[in-house]
């Protein structure tokens, strides 16, 4: 199988799934040039409310192929984090479930998500300190706001693989489930996900990473929003909401 990025859309959430067994699901050139413009179509289509980013097989993404890249790291680092800006920017909730390796390119990926859940045995890595490189600044700074300092320079000096629990209690993913159990937690997180006000994802999202540009925008989307009477409806009533504001056709 040529390596490629495949994807579906089920119940309201798009999975994409890295798919390159012969080198652990490294990421070829073309790869990380395909990411961008998925995520775009998925950001435009009503009928996504969240994606989740996983590997083929029994690991997640083994980091970049060099060997693709005509051996610059400079462009595999460039392509890596236009891949990761985008994943970043998504509108909607993102996911990254893990298994195995996620090294290198792969931890970009992952922290670009909102979440990232891994399954016991799965293994992280920060590592251009193997090949003199120096990570990116918009890479560095994702990394320390989810781990800290310190742990962020833990995984940048050493460039160590560590496991799913040091992971969990750095902060670097949010659960770790027991071999088995991953893909029926993603699955029932997604459907939590979808179930929930994009409006209040949206707005949460862009507060969470940052953005302070947007506050007045965000105050006006809230102002006699149908989602908010609909979600006191639904508690009043004790029932499931049925949100209308859509990140695909709001803004």
């Amino acid at each position: 199988m040529e390596p490629q990025l495949s994807h579906q859309i089920e119940g309201a959430v798009a999975t994409v799934v890295i798919r390159h067994p012969a080198k652990r699901n490294a990421m070829t050139a073309a790869m990380w040039r395909s990411l961008p413009p998925l995520l775009e179509g998925f950001a435009r289509d009503p009928g996504v409310r969240a994606l989740v980013l996983t590997g083929a097989g029994g690991t997640f993404c083994a980091g970049a192929d060099i060997s693709t890249l005509q051996g610059s790291p400079a462009e595999a680092q460039t392509l890596a984090v236009a891949a990761e800006e985008a994943l970043a920017a998504f509108p909607k909730p993102t996911l990254a479930a893990v298994r195995g390796h996620c090294v290198g390119g792969g931890a970009q990926l992952a922290a670009a998500c909102d979440l990232r859940l891994a399954e016991e045995g799965a293994l992280f890595g920060v590592t251009p300190a193997k090949l003199g490189i120096v990570y990116p600044a918009s890479s560095t700074r994702r990394l320390v706001s989810l781990v800290g300092p310190a742990a962020a320079k833990y995984l940048l000096f050493t460039a160590e693989l560590i496991d799913a629990g040091r992971a969990l209690a750095t902060g670097l993913v949010d659960e770790v489930l027991p071999e088995g159990e991953l893909d029926k937690r993603v699955a029932e997180l997604a459907r939590v996900l979808v179930s929930r006000s994009q409006l209040t994802q949206a707005a949460a999202k862009e507060f969470a990473d940052g953005r302070t540009d947007r506050d007045a925008h965000w105050a006006e989307r809230a102002r006699g929003n149908p989602d908010t009477a609909e979600g006191v409806a639904a508690f009043l009533e004790r029932r499931q909401p049925r949100f209308t504001w859509n990140a695909s056709t709001s803004g």
